[in-house]
């Protein structure tokens, strides 16, 4: 029995999936919650093997960020992201968080049931209708050379330290913890904002935080 935690702001709509989970084998509602705080700790008290996770709740933690520390504190819990949103960064940001799956409120039943089971069996699980929209995005950007300047441009040590900026470490605390000198993190700093053609402190942070960097853990 493969047993769902189901996390949603709206009753009418946890009502509804925890009917859709009740009434199929295989398949149970384990509990519901309404945010983020509220979703780690059912978790926690109820061990469910699925979180079916929405993203955007206005009280408490969100989706991406209860994923995240559900993921620390349960790692074998499997998060199963469903949303209404359908394009990259969120579901680039998702599978950051640690989310095992990603599929659209607009999907069909089946697909969502298809879903909870794949991510449940230890799989990865992306919406064909995501798919379809991210592969589109990504060759509409390369036709048009977006990606020469883009996050994808920069190599790991510069996104590492773009992260730090970001968080307000200063470059000699950033030298400190990644064992390097002033002088190699201002070369990667200058480096980066060169690519990503930022010129100051906000626009990095506001760059990190539409990445999904700024994680003050």
């Amino acid at each position: 029995m493969i047993r769902v935690l189901v996390v949603d702001d709206h009753a009418v709509v946890r009502s509804g999936l925890v009917q859709l989970m009740d009434g199929r084998d295989g398949l149970e509602a384990a509990g519901e919650a309404a945010d983020g705080d509220e979703a780690i700790a059912r978790a926690l008290e109820l061990r469910p093997d699925v979180v079916l996770m929405d993203l955007s709740m206005p009280h408490g933690k969100d989706g991406l960020s209860a994923t995240s520390e559900l993921k620390k504190l349960l790692p074998d819990v499997a998060v199963l992201i469903l949303t209404m949103h359908d394009d990259e960064e969120y579901l680039f940001r998702a599978i950051h968080s640690g989310a095992s799956g990603y599929v659209l409120k607009s999907a069909p039943y089946e697909e969502l049931l298809g879903a909870v089971r794949h991510v449940a069996d230890g799989q990865a699980y992306l919406s064909p209708a995501a798919t379809k929209r991210l592969m589109s995005d990504y060759l509409d950007k390369a036709r048009s050379g977006e990606f020469a300047g883009s996050f994808e441009s920069l190599s790991d040590r510069e996104r590492e330290i773009l992260a730090k900026v970001a968080q307000g470490y200063s470059n000699k605390e950033i030298a400190e913890q990644l064992f390097i000198s002033v002088k190699t993190v201002e070369s990667h700093k200058s480096n980066l904002m060169d690519k990503l053609d930022l010129r100051t402190r906000p626009d990095l942070v506001k760059y990190a935080a539409k990445k999904g960097l700024l994680n003050f853990d």
